[in-house]
């Protein structure tokens, strides 16, 4: 029988920080990719986080870096393990609380929606970790024990970092821990080419373009890899397969774990009542209030019925085409030859019209969280589906936003929810820790939604592990056979490739030979390297 895996989530607060130093030092510099995410105070204007113009975007997001705040880092650091099954990884995660020791906006709809999946404000604003924004304040930020340094020896470690629809994660990472961000956004990318040689991957953008999935946001795909992998697991399939162990924490070490369930998919038969709306974008504008279904287990089987559907019908239509080219048949004379039958129409050219279609009506826009994640449980930013690309209301600028200080910590009691993550559909031959006790209760809990950053950081992982494994089978069953490959390319066709809501090109993240490195970069650079690269 199945047992539901559950990832232990390293609560890291100010008080433990220095305790925990060693070990996150640790896993960042002998893992094989590092995967981050975070939960942002607000985002500002969401039209101009969409707007035509690459550059302009780039702007708004200064903007909203400048003047809000990161409150939580997630870091899933993926380790490979070569003595085991191929592709095991061991998976160590850490959820950070932050704090921002100068003023900065908070959004009200981010508190809600942070308030309303398990983020305690009591917690940030009592053992956050403080941090100072833009260039370095007084003493030099890599001495000693803190955020700052922390990214410094995420620098020096030099591995492929992940993010799932990275560039305001970047963004407000450079702002918040290395140097004030660059007017320009080609100086933007040429630092971050610099700083992260080893590659940036967006698994936004390699299930998108990639994996081609119905839908990409996170916690969907996540849970399409994890289906997927657990089949071919059950089937005996002859390629790779992801496995992800975890550390076993004892003692001290086992109070500062938060343990995210992950429930099995139910088959879920006879059950059609989705919402086509959380379906495809990964929000709904009722929210909670929906009479119909959001549950994403049921909306990918439901997905992969249709697909499956599709693909017969495709099969019986290219059947009866070349049985009626072989008789000589009439029957199309006079249509252009050029025109598809609607059986042959492509899954993905109807879900990118569907998604790329903006959403014009304000009310309908989804609210978003710090991380600019929509009110939907599996942590989305601001994009199209699931991210807001149709977006078009700027409610979420200053005019509707409180400038914080550290010191208000009193003015934020909130009611928090401890609930527990329902983000995927496991199988039992991966290795778990079984918890599964009080299964009742903890779907309840699941059904309110938690939003973690360092589970979100985890679930990305798990999407590049699965998309590098699933390219790898793919690859060898071309060439028929599994050569040895080196493992540093990882995923090549999508490296330094940032997903761009409403774009069908990416971001390349590249120096090109028009930009310099901004200033602040280079000075940066030498105090990283001690004047070597």
């Amino acid at each position: 029988m199945e047992s539901p895996m559950v990832v232990p989530v390293i609560d890291v607060q100010n008080e433990t920080f220095s305790e925990l130093w060693p070990a996150m030092v640790l896993a960042i510099k002998t893992s094989s990719f590092v995967a981050l995410d975070t939960e942002l105070s607000g985002l500002g204007n969401r039209k101009s986080l969409l707007a035509e113009s690459i550059e302009d975007r780039y702007k708004a997001i200064c903007h909203a870096a400048r003047s809000r705040s990161i409150l939580s880092l997630g870091i899933a650091c993926y380790k490979k393990l070569d003595l085991k099954a191929a592709d095991t990884y061991l998976a160590q995660v850490y959820n950070l609380t932050l704090l921002c020791s100068e003023e900065y906006i908070i959004e009200p709809q981010s508190v809600k929606f942070l308030v309303q999946h398990g983020f305690d404000f009591n917690k940030q604003y009592a053992h956050g970790i403080p941090y100072c924004k833009g260039n370095n304040k007084g003493a030099s930020d890599h001495h000693g024990v803190h955020i700052r340094a922390l990214f410094t020896e995420l620098l020096r470690a030099r591995k492929p970092l992940v993010f799932h629809n990275g560039l305001i994660d970047m963004a407000f990472l450079y702002q918040s821990f290395y140097a004030h961000l660059p007017e320009r956004l080609t100086t933007f990318t040429a630092d971050l080419s610099e700083m992260f040689p080893a590659g940036i991957y967006d698994t936004k953008y390699i299930t998108e373009f990639e994996l081609r999935f119905s839908a990409s946001y996170l916690e969907y795909a996540y849970k399409k890899c994890k289906l997927d992998n657990s089949r071919s697991l059950t089937s005996g399939g002859s390629g790779h397969h992801v496995h992800v162990e975890f550390c076993h924490y004892a003692g001290q070490m086992s109070s500062y774990v938060d343990y995210r369930v992950c429930p099995v998919v139910d088959s879920h038969e006879g059950q059609t009542d989705i919402c086509q709306r959380f379906s495809a974008f990964g929000w709904c504008p009722n929210g909670t209030q929906c009479p119909l279904s959001h549950d994403t287990d049921l909306i990918i089987l439901q997905d992969e019925k249709h697909v499956d559907t599709k693909r017969k019908k495709r099969k019986r239509q290219k059947k009866r085409d070349r049985e009626d080219a072989a008789e000589g048949s009439s029957i199309f004379d006079g249509a252009p030859e050029n025109k598809k039958s609607h059986m042959e129409v492509d899954q993905e050219e109807t879900d990118d019209q569907q998604k790329a279609t903006p959403d014009l009506c304000p009310e309908n826009v989804p609210p978003v969280d710090s991380n600019g994640n929509t009110e939907q449980g599996e942590g989305e930013k601001m994009n199209t589906e699931s991210k807001g690309n149709g977006v078009c209301e700027d409610n979420a600028d200053s005019r509707n936003s409180v400038k914080i200080a550290p010191t208000d910590e009193t003015k934020m009691k909130t009611n928090t929810d401890d609930s527990v993550e329902r983000s995927t559909a496991d199988r039992g031959q991966e290795k778990v820790i079984d918890h599964s006790t009080g299964t009742d209760v903890q779907k309840k809990k699941a059904e309110s939604g938690t939003h973690r950053a360092g589970f979100d950081a985890f679930m990305t992982g798990y999407i590049f592990a699965y998309s590098h494994t699933f390219v790898k089978n793919k690859e060898a069953a071309a060439v028929k056979e599994d050569c040895k490959e080196d493992e540093q390319l990882w995923l090549p066709s999508c490296r330094n490739k940032v997903y761009l809501s409403g774009k069908e090109a990416a971001l390349n993240v590249v120096k090109s030979t028009f930009a310099k490195s901004s200033k602040a970069h280079v000075q940066k650079m030498e105090v990283v390297w001690g004047g070597r690269k």
